[in-house]
């Protein structure tokens, strides 16, 4: 006999094309169920995440529902996987796990997922979570909201802003509050009278008079949050009704409670071995059962509110990617527009010296907030594994000389002879870098910057492009860094002898080098007094370049 068939609710994922991923495979086959039940037809399921990622890789999906601890590949490495990938990189996956440590939840947000759920869960919040997920609409990488409000319609020329665009959006009402269930199985009315009225005041009542009722209770839509549950019963006994929901997936973790009047050992123990939390032997005693379901009630409410926490922390982290993307798109894409702009006048041979001098403030004051851009939002992406990088050619030279010119400009005060020189034969092409203009600028801006707070005055500073695969930049200044940090120089917070000074220079420029897929080292001569930082960036081919 089948006890676990019951209608679950109406259909809301019509045509949604949806992978479940589990390594269990009853736990695949209840989801499933559950989706079909709410609408979805096109459902495909995995074992594991690498044949997650293989059927991702070659045919499309809408949805992915994800267990967490899986063997050769997990949910959260999958996760991973799909986030470094252009093209999964917006698929919505909802990540449903037993697992309740902060550090595993952080994690997981930190690499995009877009819903959590912790078991044991109830189908209406899976159902809650499908809406949420089903009803945003996916960006592509790098894609503004603001971008999404104007061709959605919701935002008109002139009136959005980056505050309003990334105002939370319109979504599904959360789970309502609702005190917890209690299912009382007994085939005695008198005895589901004496309970019912025992706990009506505290929680909401179910009550069921067999085992298969009890059954299409505590599988359905709308499971207990605890069983009280007899043992001697026509039919199906209350030891075959525990050991039935602890072999359904979607009732394997609901805390079941014999309340019964068989006292053996015997029957104490197989209840326990069954899973159960707890033995009460009848009669009844108020006062000692009372206080017992409330102690179980205080951890289902527990769990509740983790969730609850959980919830509200993927939505934070959501909109904070949201505000990224205003940073990243909506203000960096117009600044790096405008330096552009800038940087033409300035080559432009009919704009006056002064005029031209006040570009080059313009043009510094540009690039400064472009790097404060990037250590805000490219950097904690990248520290977190996130970032993606889209390489393009990159006129390193160019860029070397701008930077060096704005600092001559900027430590004036200190008389520094700051050159940038290149040892590309005369009549070639200079060479073209291969990665991202703007974090080039944040790399060697930051870096001759610190290169030239720590030379004494007077004193040389050079940056060198040398004509190599992968290019080498080279940046020495006199003055030998200090012994205590040379083995720490590119670590986070590291500083010695400027005030005011974050440690973040070196660190950033490390950073966001080895995310061009570059690297960085330091070289050191007391005998000679100078230091140099040396930068290695993949070189573009000739046909990018041309």
């Amino acid at each position: 006999m089948n006890y676990f068939t019951k209608p679950l609710t109406p259909p809301v994922g019509h045509g949604v094309r949806c992978l479940v991923v589990d390594d269990f495979e009853a736990m695949r086959r209840v989801t499933i169920n559950q989706l079909r039940q709410l609408g979805m037809e096109n459902i495909q399921s995995a074992k594991n995440g690498a044949e997650a990622l293989r059927m991702l890789k070659s045919q499309p999906f809408d949805l992915v529902l994800s267990d967490w601890n899986m063997p050769v590949m997990s949910g959260i490495e999958l996760l991973q996987a799909m986030r470094a990938d252009d093209k999964l990189f917006a698929l919505p996956f909802i990540l449903i796990t037993a697992e309740a440590e902060r550090r595993k939840v952080d994690e997981a947000i930190a690499h995009g997922v877009t819903s959590l759920l912790l078991k044991p869960y109830a189908p209406k919040q899976l159902m809650a979570r499908l809406e949420r997920v089903l009803r945003a609409k996916p960006r592509a990488p790098g894609r503004s909201v603001l971008e999404d409000l104007v061709e959605d319609g919701t935002a008109v020329a002139g009136s959005p802003t980056p505050a309003n665009a990334a105002a939370k959006p319109q979504s599904a009402a959360p789970d309502e509050e609702v005190r917890p269930s209690i299912l009382i199985v007994d085939d005695t009315p008198d005895n589901l009278l004496v309970l019912s009225q025992l706990f009506k005041g505290e929680f909401r009542v179910r009550l069921a008079q067999t085992g298969a009722k009890a059954l299409e209770f505590a599988t359905g839509d709308d499971p207990p949050d605890l069983v009280l549950l007899d043992i001697m019963m026509p039919g199906m006994d209350g030891f075959e009704v525990a050991r039935a929901l602890r072999e359904h997936p979607a009732s394997q973790t609901i805390p079941i409670i014999f309340v019964t009047a068989m006292n053996s050992v015997d029957a104490r123990l197989k209840g326990l071995d069954l899973g159960a939390v707890d033995f009460i032997t009848k009669p009844i005693d108020p006062d000692t059962l009372k206080p017992r379901v409330r102690n179980f009630m205080r951890y289902v409410q527990l769990r509740k509110d983790l969730q609850t926490q959980y919830d509200d922390m993927v939505e934070t982290a959501q909109l904070r990617e949201d505000i990224e993307r205003i940073t990243r798109h909506d203000i960096k894409a117009p600044l790096a527009g405008a330096l552009g702009l800038v940087q033409a006048l300035i080559e432009d041979d009919s704009v006056g010296h002064r005029q031209v001098e006040q570009l080059r403030l313009a043009e510094e004051s540009v690039m400064q907030v472009l790097n404060m851009i990037n250590l805000s939002s490219e950097l904690y992406k990248i520290e977190t594994g996130r970032f993606n990088l889209r390489a393009a050619p990159v006129r390193i030279g160019d860029l070397l000389r701008r930077i060096a010119q704005m600092d001559r400009i900027a430590f004036g005060e200190k008389d520094l002879s700051i050159s940038a020189d290149t040892d590309v034969t005369v009549g070639n092409e200079m060479p073209l870098a291969l990665g991202d203009t703007t974090l080039c600028y944040s790399v060697f801006q930051n870096l001759l910057k610190n290169a030239c707070e720590a030379a004494p005055a007077k004193s040389k500073v050079s940056i060198k492009l040398l004509d190599q695969t992968p290019l080498q930049i080279v940046i020495q200044n006199t003055g030998a860094v200090p012994q205590s940090i040379r083995e720490r120089f590119f670590d986070k917070f590291v500083t010695s002898g400027k005030q005011g000074g974050t440690g973040l220079g070196t660190y950033s420029a490390k950073m966001l080098v080895e995310a061009q897929n570059g690297s960085i080292g330091l070289e050191v001569s007391d005998a000679e007094n100078w230091t140099k930082v040396s930068v290695s960036l993949p070189r573009a081919g000739e046909a990018s370049g041309a």
